[in-house]
């Protein structure tokens, strides 16, 4: 049976639970442990795949089509570990499962109350399916005293009583505000979120501390006196420059050694940290920087494109150079006279994905400067569509070129998906289909055309990435736009669903109907973001 480990924040949110929980599995991992890290979601959403990006930042896709919390990202970036269906869960999940089975008389008339059914309905979830590991991390999202949140806590509260003695342990992350008026670091906030805790029957064995500045021996003692924990389990969590230095800060600060001594696990394996040391020094001490552009319809919100921000810095990490990252509104490039200066000292543009008509003509007009001045290109998804679209009005002379996702006008090059096949079933849906889990969703396979740029940048002709999308490229368009110098570059299986498209004659200009930004590790860079920021680093030295 494995260990489990659950994480809980207090006082405020947005301190870096996910990371906490990913930096701590990969120090697992360093010292030879296998890890599962999980995510329990308090809101009534199903998954967050209808939710606005300002609302709860990106959706992050599993292989096997799960929409899941973008801290799943983290969790994979981090450890290698692939994420399925059964790492992440909502309070929406939990409560769907326990009305379908109450209307089959799965209860047989019981009346159907938070305690047990629901709270029996996340213990499942948590311990289902946890596969040969060593630890189960489980995050539990929000802030303790959420009224939406108490199912859960009360689930692992029951679950910690349940298990042998010494399988659990509860890592509470909570804030130690420095006022700077009074010039005190303040105590009370953490002392009154694990009371908040310990008021519903949780006692945390560990508490992670987030602060700007270090905490003094006294101001230690006393919150492991308040809070009834060890001293050593008082972590300090400073802030870093870089989210790839905390497990070697939280390693420095013995956050691995005292979960494993809460286990009473004698003589661990030490930790090899030689490649999170790697990533560490070239981080900060590049060979050179690139400057791109990412245009995109959520730029205010960066978590809208996180694991794109996180891509970019492990393309930067292949290629010893920081990317500094320009995010631009595409709004912004519909006016004439701004274009100029938006695009000064770019060396590389990135379109990603996106939904709706928004900033749609920005978007064409950056693919078009970045197609005709040689600037290297990566469209994403949306991106992609665009760049098919931007050729077919200007390269091909259609002018009234667009998608049916903007309206019934114009030439569709680009369509509502209607049936597509995974595996050995077929999908098929419309217009009036639900939004949540209508769309092509994880990973799917391509095949690339031998010789093409996208091939040479895999090293392979057989790919399999994850989508995310409901619209598709007209393949009928193919013929014309390969005639006027484009290169359909990649195909699904059956060769009817455009998987990429390139430019031959371009420096770097390659859009993908994927995410590959999902599949990139900071110790596994992917391929095309590799290519992508080594083509802006060689444009920077021609500007």
């Amino acid at each position: 049976m494995p260990r489990y480990i659950f994480i809980t924040g207090g006082v405020v949110s947005s301190l870096g639970k996910g990371l906490t929980s990913a930096a701590l599995g990969a120090l697992l991992q360093a010292r030879g442990y296998g890890v599962r890290l999980r995510k329990l979601d308090p809101y009534l959403n199903v998954d967050p795949g209808t939710m606005s990006p300002y609302q709860h930042g990106e959706v992050y896709v599993t292989d096997d089509g799960a929409e899941t919390d973008l801290d799943l990202g983290h969790y994979e970036r981090f450890t290698g570990v692939s994420a399925e269906q059964s790492d992440n869960v909502t309070t929406g999940r939990i409560y769907s499962s326990i009305i379908e089975k109450e209307r089959r008389g799965d209860y047989l008339g019981a009346t159907v109350q938070v305690i047990p059914h629901v709270t029996n309905e996340i213990k499942n979830f948590v311990l289902s399916d946890a596969g040969d590991v060593d630890f189960v991390l489980c995050e539990v999202g929000g802030t303790v005293g959420d009224i939406e949140g108490l199912p859960f806590f009360e689930a692992l509260r029951q679950l910690s009583q349940e298990s042998p003695r010494g399988q659990t342990l509860f890592i509470h992350v909570t804030l130690l505000p420095f006022i700077k008026a009074a010039g005190e670091m303040k105590t009370k906030p953490t002392q009154h979120s694990v009371k908040e805790l310990r008021s519903i029957g949780i006692q945390p064995d560990i508490l992670l501390c987030r602060t700007d500045r270090k905490i003094d021996s006294g101001d230690r003692r006393k919150i492991a006196r308040f809070c009834n924990v060890r001293e050593s389990a008082v972590i300090q969590g400073l802030d870093a420059s870089s989210i790839y230095d905390v497990p070697l800060a939280y390693h420095d600060e013995g956050l691995d050694a005292e979960v494993l001594a809460h286990f009473d696990i004698d003589s661990p394996p030490v930790a090899n940290l030689r490649q999170w040391q790697e990533i560490s020094h070239r981080l900060h001490n590049p060979d050179g920087e690139v400057n791109v552009a990412v245009i995109g319809k959520y730029t205010v919100l960066p978590d809208a494109y996180k694991s794109i921000s996180e891509a970019l810095v492990h393309g930067g990490i292949a290629h010893s150079v920081r990317v500094n990252v320009r995010w631009i509104e595409a709004e912004k490039f519909e006016k004439a006279d701004e274009v100029e200066l938006l695009l000064k000292d770019i060396h590389g543009i990135l379109v990603p994905g996106g939904f709706g008509r928004r900033g749609v003509e920005g978007k064409i007009r950056a693919v078009h400067l970045a197609r005709t001045r040689d600037i290297p290109c990566f469209g994403i998804c949306f991106g992609m569509q665009i760049a098919v679209i931007e050729a077919a009005r200007n390269l091909v002379g259609i002018k009234d070129a667009s998608s049916s996702e903007f309206g019934s006008d114009g030439t569709h090059v680009v369509g509502l998906m209607v049936e597509w096949t995974r595996g050995n079933a077929w999908v098929e849906r419309d217009e009036d289909t639900d939004l949540g889990g209508s769309m092509r969703l994880g990973a799917y396979p391509a095949h690339l055309v031998e010789g093409s740029k996208i091939a040479r940048e895999y090293g392979t002709r057989e790919i399999s990435e994850r989508h995310r999308h409901r619209y598709e490229v007209n393949i009928a368009y193919k013929d014309v736009l390969e005639a006027a110098g484009f290169l359909f570059s990649g195909l699904s299986p059956d060769g009817v669903l455009p998987e990429t498209v390139e430019i031959p004659e371009h420096p770097w200009f390659i859009g993908v109907q994927y995410h590959p930004e999902l599949k990139s590790r900071p110790f596994d860079p992917h391929p095309l973001f590799a290519g992508f920021v080594g083509a802006a680093k060689a444009h920077s030295r021609l500007v």
